[in-house]
């Protein structure tokens, strides 16, 4: 392979490592955002800011690598009739040099557009200007909004991969691309998951990992619907940060964790111990703060034998719902003996007191499922 080659084939490699920067890159800190962050400033001080100027500088980037190697054709010593190549050469390298002159050209023209009125037209305002609810608000308006809340420690943030991240906020589901920033906001919008596909992680093992293709459509007019495709792992938090419901047709199937596994397990197992009457008022779920408390511990299994690792009695009011507590009871288990979760014992989160899932009573007038 001559040396003309081996130059080619790895400036090829090193533009897509640019464009499409695997782990290693994002690691070493080789990404746009990661080079350009003093131009860029802070995503956390100004989330719409960022974005705007990071979709400038990688159209400025993208457009200027088929230059870069006609540049390094002239700087390399292995091409010494580069000008000769292009004017006198084949119809390829001619559209190939007027192309790679062309991008930057029409890149600058079109970040000149975006730049207009103070970016009114660049992509990411056009979006957030479908949200304004009246004349008196603008996208500005919105940015701050937007801005606002991703300031806050609420959100969740999902990078799907390189290029791609999904972030859920109180009231905003942003999808972030290359060149622009999607979004809907939560009041008015729909999620459908479209599909699950899985994939095996290696060859050598029988391990998998799954993804959804979940649709966003918003009620608003004009507002395109987009897709987000996320782990199945995710899926739990991205559903507990969306206000409105999830909607999975009865032909998707996707694998849950072994911690909702466990969970579902768990509520069902205590269903058939001895209720708990309370007539006491009790606050939210101090583990999740999102429902009420509808669990109590109470020494039911008749363990009397005495041995320090027998259940006890617990004095602690109803402070937990069934699921964190069954979250609870399983972080405190052998991540690899998990078929002995249920046989075996817990602390309680707050007394210390040593319980077993039949010490696990839900409140009376109260289901595992609320």
């Amino acid at each position: 392979m001559s040396d003309e080659v081996i130059f080619s084939l790895f400036y090829l490699i090193l533009s897509f490592c640019i464009v499409y920067p695997p782990v290693e890159f994002v690691s070493a800190g080789f990404t746009i955002p990661s080079l350009f962050s003093r131009v860029l400033g802070s995503e956390d001080e100004n989330f719409v800011s960022y974005h705007i100027k990071r979709t400038i500088v990688t159209l400025g980037v993208y457009s200027i690598l088929p230059l870069g190697y006609i540049i390094a054709l002239f700087a390399s010593e292995l091409f010494e009739n580069v000008s000769t190549l292009i004017v006198s050469g084949s119809l390829f390298w001619k559209i190939f040099f007027t192309t790679s002159l062309a991008l930057p050209v029409l890149a600058l023209y079109q970040i000149r557009n975006w730049m207009i009125d103070d970016f009114k037209y660049h992509p990411i305002a056009i979006n957030l200007g479908k949200f304004c609810n009246n004349n008196n608000r603008d996208w500005k308006s919105v940015a701050s909004d937007i801005n606002a809340e991703f300031r806050r420690i609420d959100k969740i943030c999902v990078r799907t991969n390189s290029l791609i991240k999904v972030i859920a906020t109180e009231n905003w589901i942003l999808k972030v691309t290359p060149f622009t920033v999607l979004t809907a906001h939560q009041s008015d919008a729909s999620l459908v998951v479209q599909k699950a596909d899985t994939h095996q992680i290696s060859l050598q093992t029988t391990s998998e990992t799954q993804y959804l293709s979940i649709e966003v459509k918003s009620g608003r007019q004009n507002v395109d619907s987009f897709v987000i495709r996320i782990n199945a792992s995710d899926f739990k938090d991205l559903e507990d940060r969306i206000a409105r419901d999830i909607t999975i047709p009865a032909n998707v199937k996707f694998h849950k964790t072994v911690m909702e596994q466990f969970v579902e397990v768990f509520k069902a197992t205590i269903k058939s111990n001895a209720r708990y009457e309370t007539t006491e008022e009790l606050d939210q779920c101090i583990g999740c703060m999102q429902t009420r408390p509808n669990v109590k511990l109470q020494k039911l299994c008749g363990d009397a034998s005495g041995r320090n690792d027998s259940c006890m009695t617990c004095y602690c009011k109803p402070m937990w719902c069934a699921d964190c507590m069954a979250k609870w009871f399983a972080s405190r288990q052998e991540s690899d003996q998990q078929s002995t979760w249920l046989s075996s014992k817990c602390t309680c989160p707050m007394c210390r007191s040593r319980f077993c899932i039949l010490d696990v009573s839900l409140l009376d007038n109260t289901d595992a499922e609320e």
